[in-house]
């Protein structure tokens, strides 16, 4: 990485409570534009040192954001937590690696980034007009299994591994401090839901989800959510009226070509990049549906 990489100017970030600092996305479909650069991202300071949350969708943003860091505080960082495996999330990780630096991730993030390194790889420069190589994904130092505690200094992070609900690696992380709960991509608000793991589960962590109150919650892609439980709503509608339809239709024998260009249509009213999400959205839920008991 050359020295004019290192002076890109810092990612614009918001202090959305006390010591958490977040970088809030526009809703796109990732692009040779935006380069991938499309998930809220950010960064917790404790009084010794700084955990980054998800680390961007291109190398650059990784800088951009470590830049914020130093903008912000001249504390080190000491972990980097992916919530997930997906390229809006990972691809800044290289910005990170330093030493002292530990990467956090859910026990089945090392091996979906292993499964899909090939396939994202092959495919950055062309569709996003970024240069990433293996080097680029790095797979987490600590992995979470049930939940994991991170002491920043005065400040705890409680982090848990979800069950299959968006992905299969999804990683959540409270903040006790300022009773905010970063759910990353298991929270969609105006972006589109997008199911890359279980219908089934994604619902049922939601609804375990809305049964608490917190304070303040940082969906993946949207807007921040002041009013939780109420937020998690529009998000957990969308999947059951999903679930719902395409029940009805697996009852009357309906088949998937016909799900896929039925179930599910009257939402797209409420949904940014809906033409582009939900057809899949249905395909992977009729899936999994089919078989249930």
């Amino acid at each position: 990485m050359n020295a004019a990489s290192w002076a890109l100017p810092a990612l614009p970030v918001t202090e959305a409570a006390p010591g958490v600092f977040v970088h809030r996305s526009e809703h796109h479909w990732p692009d040779r534009e935006n380069h991938g650069e499309i998930a809220n991202i950010g960064f917790i300071v404790g009084d010794d040192c700084v955990a980054v949350i998800d680390s961007g969708g291109s190398p650059q943003q990784g800088i951009a954001l470590r830049q914020a860091v130093k903008k912000v505080t001249a504390k080190p960082i000491c972990y980097v937590i992916n919530t997930h495996v997906h390229p809006d999330h990972i691809y800044g990780n290289r910005a990170f690696k330093n030493k002292g630096v530990r990467f956090v991730g859910h026990y089945k993030l090392a091996r979906a980034m292993a499964t899909r390194a090939p396939h994202y790889l092959s495919k950055a420069d062309e569709l996003l007009d970024i240069r990433v190589s293996p080097d680029n994904i790095i797979p987490p130092d600590l992995q979470v299994k049930q939940t994991m505690s991170l002491n920043l200094g005065n400040r705890e992070l409680v982090l848990t591994a979800h069950p299959a609900a968006h992905t299969d690696n999804d990683l959540s992380v409270y903040d006790k401090n300022t009773d905010t709960l970063w759910l990353a991509d298991l929270l969609f608000l105006e972006h589109i839901p997008v199911i890359d793991g279980s219908i089934r589960g994604w619902l049922k962590e939601l609804r375990r989800l809305a049964q608490n109150h917190y304070k303040l919650v940082i969906p993946g892609h949207g807007p921040l959510v002041k009013d939780w439980p109420l937020g998690s709503q529009p998000h957990i509608a969308y999947l059951e009226q999903l679930a719902g339809e395409i029940r009805a239709m697996l009852k009357q024998g309906k088949t998937l070509e016909y799900a896929v260009d039925h179930a599910g249509l009257s939402a797209k009213k409420n949904w940014q990049l809906f033409e582009q999400f939900h057809r899949k959205n249905v395909t992977i839920a009729f899936a999994e549906l089919e078989w249930e008991d």
